[in-house]
């Protein structure tokens, strides 16, 4: 019989183990700890949380929470200490089966006996969009992961320093970071991706855990969206699940807190994708950690702030990164010559009259 003793790396106790995890678009190195084959890792300043490394992307969850728990507790070296120790179940399942201190994760998952099924489920306008893309000359295929792939990957990613309405942590990657960054899973995973001719304008990956797949990221250039390749990558991502025999597809968080539904929600709505509530776990280990936990601090920003504020700080957001971009388009003019920058005043912008009013077809 397994003990939590047993459990505990035999590593030497003045010894820290560490790992690397992506924090927001950056790798970052931090302390981990190898417990029933799963590494856990500790991040946080003030609290120190324990979680499961690449928790969503894993065929397995934590089978055994209280030999974790142990293990962490009688783990003293400097770095290793946590404050609280965190863990969630795999989707879709929803029926809580420990008794410890929960709080539900929103998830975003579609759910499907066949593609077929998923297809009729579809708002007419998401099939028109996907028949769309084939229309105008999209071309959707499996790509093995090579350096070609990556470069296409960091055209992408560098074509502009705001998404949706935010920074891009991605933007301005050099090719090596992209590689890193798309390595993980390799044994299990895909790339699905979107060609207008031979430019990649489009790439989802996703990552297969036994019985259910999830879509780790779905990435297309800005200038090619009224082609809708996003469409057209989801509904080849769904027909590959249904070969493999896999009827569950998730796609990141369907809520995100207090924030309320916006574009990105939306497109997963118009996909299939509905909220399933998981529950995950939080234990406190020391008294900080209890405080932390009763005062759900690990709801960040957007669980704790009302919906109004955030609405309002994301439109200030959105109206700095528009005049940061106008300040940016304003400088590459000054740089222009005279000339170019004249014809440039003299061309009406598309779609636009020459009396100013809106254009009629």
């Amino acid at each position: 019989m397994t003990t939590a003793s047993s459990l505990i790396p035999q590593a030497d106790p003045g010894t820290i183990d560490s790992s690397e995890i992506s924090v927001r678009g950056a790798w970052v190195r931090v302390p981990a700890l190898k417990i029933a084959e799963k590494t856990i890792v500790m991040t946080g300043k003030w609290v120190k949380v324990a979680s499961v490394q690449s928790e969503e992307w894993l065929e397995t969850e934590i089978e055994n929470p209280s030999s974790c728990v142990e293990a962490l507790l009688r783990d003293t070296r400097t770095g290793l200490s946590a404050d609280v120790f965190t863990f969630a179940q795999k989707p879709p399942s929803v029926a809580c089966r420990y008794a410890y201190p929960m709080d539900p994760d929103s998830i975003a998952v579609a759910r499907f006996h066949s593609f077929n099924e998923w297809w009729e489920s579809l708002p007419q306008e998401t099939r028109k969009n996907v028949r769309r893309a084939r229309k105008r000359g999209v071309q959707i295929a499996v790509q093995q992961f090579s350096d070609e792939l990556v470069h296409g990957i960091a055209e992408i990613n560098n074509e502009s320093a705001i998404r949706q309405g935010r920074r891009f942590p991605h933007f301005g990657k050099s090719f090596e970071e992209v590689k890193k960054d798309y390595s993980s899973f390799l044994d299990r995973s895909e790339f699905i991706c979107a060609h207008h001719g031979t430019e990649l304008i489009g790439v989802l990956k996703i990552v297969y855990r036994g019985d259910i797949a999830s879509i780790l990221q779905l990435l297309v250039k800005l200038r090619h969206q009224d082609k809708r390749p996003a469409n057209a990558l989801l509904a080849k991502a769904m027909e590959i699940c249904e070969k493999k025999g896999i009827s569950c597809v998730t796609y990141g968080k369907f809520n995100y807190g207090n924030k309320g539904e916006d574009s990105l929600t939306e497109f997963k709505i118009r996909h299939g994708f509905q909220e399933v509530l998981v529950p995950r776990y939080y234990l406190p280990l020391t008294l900080k950690g209890a405080i932390w936990r009763r005062l759900r601090l690990y709801r960040g920003l957007l669980g704790i702030l009302p919906g109004g504020i955030i609405s309002m700080g994301l439109k200030v957001r959105s109206s700095c990164n528009d005049f940061r971009g106008l300040m940016s388009r304003c400088s590459s003019m000054l740089e222009q010559p005279k000339r170019n920058r004249q014809m440039e005043r003299s061309n009406p912008p598309a779609g636009s009259s020459t009396n100013g009013e809106p254009a009629r077809r």
